[in-house]
């Protein structure tokens, strides 16, 4: 498939902190997702630019009704610095209904219920394109999509961020535990619908689940971006160092993360607060 080509911004580059809005070099490309069902997702495939990925993230966004898209901040700041950091490859969408920057997939949000084509779309581009040693993302709703129907053979195993459990049933947490496949649970502290003690209680059931209590974060992730990104490396990149590099010696692009802090941000909390870093 064709990918987009990293170019440089121009003028001499050097050492220089990774930011927010910090866009390193990789292959990108605008990709469609078709579903069983006759809906298009649009979406972003990005993979290093000098090499193969090691693995590959599949990511699922949080509820579009509350502002969640492709482009909530975590999921972009994985695609704009793990193709560089850690050799990743990094394959994120809307979800049916969804709108970002890259455009609206179609059909309407389900509520859960015909995202199931959505995920088994995802996984079939994935595996159609060989893309390898291939994990699932989700935070928040994306995590019961990922709970409910992401427990796919080709699939090594998920990482799940501040999950609700609104809708992922005790069968589906036995599907997983019956796979054997890893699950990593990360739990803010402060979380708005579940917090570790309880996330521990609940996810009993799926016996390999490693969950994780972050202290002070809380559902959006706010300032912690790099505990996750790092949390995220170490599971499905364990030979790359950590922590990550917070600087980077080369070309870099900035992007406008402005027009996201409204949805990512805002629409979730009792006040707006600046962009996440």
């Amino acid at each position: 498939m064709p990918f987009l080509e990293f170019k440089a911004g121009g003028g001499e580059w050097g050492v220089a902190d990774i930011r927010a809005n910090s866009i390193l070099p990789a292959r990108r490309s605008a990709i469609e997702l078709h579903t069983a069902d006759g809906l298009t997702l649009v979406g972003e495939l990005s993979i290093p630019a000098d090499r193969d990925p090691v693995a590959t993230l599949i990511c699922f966004h949080p509820l579009p009704t509350h502002g969640g898209m492709m482009d909530s901040h975590l999921l972009r700041k994985a695609a704009w610095r793990l193709p560089a950091l850690a050799g990743l490859g990094i394959l994120r969408f809307n979800t049916r209904g969804t709108s970002s920057a890259r455009g609206t997939s179609g059909g309407q949000h389900d509520g859960g219920a015909g995202e199931r084509f959505d995920v088994a779309a995802a996984i079939e581009f994935a595996e159609f394109h060989g893309l390898p040693e291939r994990w699932l993302l989700g935070w928040s709703f994306g995590t019961d999509l990922v709970l409910r129907y992401g427990c796919e053979p080709g699939i090594v195993g998920a990482i799940l961020l501040s999950p609700p459990l609104r809708n992922a049933t005790a069968d589906d947490l036995k599907v997983w535990s019956d796979s054997g496949k890893p699950v990593t649970v990360l739990v803010p502290e402060f979380d708005d619908y579940l917090r570790p003690a309880q996330a521990r209680e609940r996810f009993a059931p799926l016996a390999q689940a490693e969950v994780i209590g972050v202290s002070g974060a809380k559902h959006l992730w706010v300032g912690y971006t790099e505990t996750v990104l790092d949390a995220i490396v170490q599971r499905v990149a364990p030979a790359v160092p950590l922590p990550l590099p917070a600087e980077w010696d080369g070309p870099m692009e900035r992007g406008d993360a402005s027009m996201y802090a409204d949805r990512t941000v805002a629409a979730f909390a009792d006040r707006a607060e600046e962009e996440p870093s």
